[in-house]
């Protein structure tokens, strides 16, 4: 397989990993999470439950577009979205590619009270441990970023921690990731190694989905009735963030794109 930018940022993310430990070791992090008090919110059950499924992303840039608003505060969006009407909120934690931090979801949980979504490239269980002591509710795990048996290994570890699995899948071969500790799975409609985006994947996939989990549909929906279509079908989730991110007000946009669902 040719490197791609998946492998790309595959590679620098367990760089970036590693160094991470040299500064708070996984001692230091579980302190720091046995001294943390969150309230839990069901990212699973708040999709099952809402009128417009919509998981709102906060992204600053991405490797495809560049910058999509990069001088953007979580505190001037997060509470918004919320306002609008979002079922959950997406933050992309990682810096080098996404311009993301950590710290954007730890100042999010303070201002929001839906569940939140820690999205980056999980490759250790470390990144779990930060996730749950910053105040997410959920993880997303990349099934082509990791390998079976670390899926089943950081999903158990998720659960164990008090976090919920959002698996994203690309493929039909990656419905083998799919374990007895995945809450959600999300059919990504963007080719993470080519960035190339068709939203009829998730048409393609979604009846090898198993009934149980509630299905998420990733990436490329920029239209109402696109959501009215893949509802139809049996998603319940719709991770939206460049759509709303690329206007000047992402929360107004939200909140227009909610009215018309």
């Amino acid at each position: 397989m040719k490197r791609d930018i998946l492998e790309s940022i595959i590679a620098d993310k367990r760089v970036e990993v590693a160094d991470r430990k040299k500064v708070i070791s996984t001692s230091e992090l579980i302190y720091k999470l046995d001294q943390s008090e969150f309230s839990k919110h069901s990212m699973r059950e708040y999709l099952v439950n809402s009128t417009s499924g919509i998981i709102a992303e906060f992204k600053r840039r991405s490797p495809s577009k560049g910058w999509i608003k990069e001088f953007a505060e979580i505190s001037a969006i997060a509470p918004q979205y919320q306002n609008a009407g979002a079922s959950a909120i997406s933050i992309l934690t990682d810096e080098s590619y996404f311009g993301g931090r950590l710290s954007d979801l730890q100042e999010a949980r303070g201002l929001v009270s839906i569940p939140i979504l820690r999205k980056d490239f999980i490759v250790d269980e470390y990144q779990l441990i930060e996730a749950k002591a910053s105040g997410a509710d959920a993880i997303l795990l990349i099934a082509a970023a990791i390998t079976e048996t670390e899926c089943s290994k950081f999903a158990s570890m998720a659960h164990y921690l008090g976090l919920e699995v959002l698996l994203e899948i690309h493929s039909e071969n990656e419905l083998v990731y799919i374990n007895q500790h995945i809450d959600m799975v999300g059919v990504n409609n963007r080719n993470l190694g080519t960035f190339h985006t068709d939203i009829d994947n998730s048409f393609r996939l979604v009846d090898r989905l198993p009934s149980e989990l509630v299905k998420v549909s990733e990436s490329g929906i920029d239209s109402i009735e696109t959501i009215r279509e893949l509802r139809k079908v049996g998603y319940q989730g719709f991770l939206i963030g460049e759509q709303f991110m690329k206007t000047e007000s992402p929360s107004d946009s939200l909140a227009e794109f909610i009215k018309g669902i």
